[in-house]
């Protein structure tokens, strides 16, 4: 039997990036139930870092993360081109992006078919090197004096005498203080075997395709999207491309994999975009991203459970967010003052209380 003043469920982005912001003054245990940290949506993930995804609550997120992961050396700078067919592609306020005339949009996109005729640059887009920002986390939580358990899923778990009783499905129990549902997919699942109510946070599938081109130098192309949110592609070699159909498909928490028809969708809409021919599938794969009912991720304690915090329903921005993310979900979780990185955005935002 062991003792924590934090238990965190999940070692992803979100469990891992929490855990190193509050190892170092509290017990912290992180129990992850795969043989390894960030399997499922982290460990798949095409992350960019794009101001504008998300909507305006969530750009205030990503905004403010920007300095860390550019500092630490986490972006590769490539820019995004929003595509339109019709009126100009919106942005939420603040983000910094300029109309491009179509001659520039065949600069950007060469072989852009004719239907596409508005767009926006917007030149701060960036790739995300997610392997190295979750590592730099989990060492960090490492250093701190975090522990981290793996092969240990949450059985069940119950307030007793002031305190979380845990068990795991091995048989092993522990005791913590507070217990933070970093779970991801699986968030609603664990409150369920925690006695609490589940918010509604549901898992999408979303499904990723690398394609081979008859067209060359197209590693450095950038973000391509629509206003729509129909599909988005970017470079990744010279003749290959990352493509998205942008799906959200309804899904059990699951290790999830690609299907026929979704891998087919994406083709289908890319070569309504460009004019290269499709010459074979490389790799395709599937992650789940997980939306609560208002599409914003949720950081706080439980209204009925107050020893139960919640940080969960990311979506697919969970990852360009994790540094601010984290500052603001560990000086709720230690009841602290926000930090100044943070100190504009109001934490009521993402508060499971406005579920009421």
């Amino acid at each position: 039997m062991s003792m924590f003043d934090v238990v965190i469920v999940g070692g992803g982005i979100a469990g891992a990036s929490l855990g190193a912001a509050v190892a170092a003054t509290r017990r912290t245990l992180l129990i992850e139930a795969e043989n390894q940290c960030g399997m499922h949506a982290t460990g798949r993930s095409a992350a960019f870092w794009l101001e504008s995804y998300g909507g305006p609550q969530v750009a205030k997120l990503t905004a403010a993360s920007h300095d860390f992961l550019a500092a630490e050396g986490f972006l590769m700078q490539r820019g995004a081109v929003h595509l339109a067919d019709g009126d100009w592609p919106e942005l939420p306020p603040g983000v910094s992006a300029r109309k491009l005339s179509r001659e520039e949009l065949e600069r950007l996109v060469p072989g852009l078919r004719p239907r596409w005729t508005k767009g926006r640059l917007e030149s701060g887009c960036a790739d995300i090197d997610v392997a190295a920002l979750h590592a730099h986390f989990l060492a960090q939580f490492r250093r701190a004096g975090g522990t981290i358990a793996m092969r240990a899923r949450l059985r069940a778990a119950a307030v007793k005498s002031g305190q979380w009783s845990i068990e795991l499905d091995d048989g092993s129990s522990l005791h913590a203080a507070n217990l933070v549902n970093a779970a991801g997919a699986w968030a609603d699942a664990v409150a369920r075997g925690c006695g609490v109510a589940p918010l509604g946070i549901a898992p999408k599938r979303r499904t990723m395709v690398q394609l081979r081109v008859g067209r060359s130098g197209l590693r450095q192309l950038p973000l391509v999207d629509d206003a729509a949110g129909t599909f988005y592609f970017k470079g990744e070699r010279d003749r290959s491309v990352w493509l998205s159909p942008h799906d959200e498909i309804a899904s059990d928490p699951c290790d999830a994999a690609p299907e026929e028809i979704d891998v087919a969708t994406a083709i289908d809409r890319f070569e309504q975009v460009v004019d290269w021919p499709v010459e074979r599938v490389e790799r395709s794969w599937a992650g789940l991203r997980s939306f609560a009912p208002d599409r914003l991720p949720v950081y706080g304690f439980d209204s009925g459970e107050p020893r139960f915090f919640w940080c969960a329903g990311q979506g697919g921005f969970g990852i360009q967010t994790a540094p601010a993310a984290a500052k603001l979900a560990a000086a709720l979780l230690l009841e602290q003052p926000l930090d100044d990185m943070i100190a504009h955005i109001a934490p009521a935002t993402f508060s499971p209380a406005r579920f009421g």
